[in-house]
């Protein structure tokens, strides 16, 4: 079984962590597991580590949880913005569009007032 299968394998954060022998502080995991676990997912699947030998796909995995374990200790998961849902939280809202109406219907005498039968 291959480094990456052994990983599939793992279901809570404390795993990841023991499996890749990462230190962590069990307050910052507390609060921040799932960012954490989603961040290394991303610089994952930003690398190529699924490329190589097992030994340097299990290091590369162990260098991408302590950086991401790293992020979010030095800030905190509204500040990282991992998920969906907190992205969403800062994007700049719309202008509500606003209503036109067309000069032609105010002028008095216009081809619309005539066809509407206003006049």
């Amino acid at each position: 079984m291959n480094a990456l299968d052994q990983l599939r394998k793992l279901s809570s954060a404390e795993d990841f962590f023991d499996a890749l022998g990462v230190s962590y502080d069990p307050a910052v995991l507390r609060v921040a597991r799932l960012h954490i676990l989603r961040r290394m997912g991303e610089y994952l699947y930003h690398s190529e580590s699924g490329v190589g030998t097992d030994d340097e796909v299990w290091l590369a995995c162990r260098a991408f949880l302590e950086n991401a374990y790293h992020d979010f200790v030095e800030s905190s998961p509204i500040e990282q913005r991992v998920f969906k849902v907190l992205k969403d939280a800062v994007k700049p809202k719309e202008e509500p569009k606003k209503p036109f109406v067309p000069l032609s219907t105010l002028v008095v005498g216009s081809p619309d007032m005539e066809r509407s039968g206003s006049l």
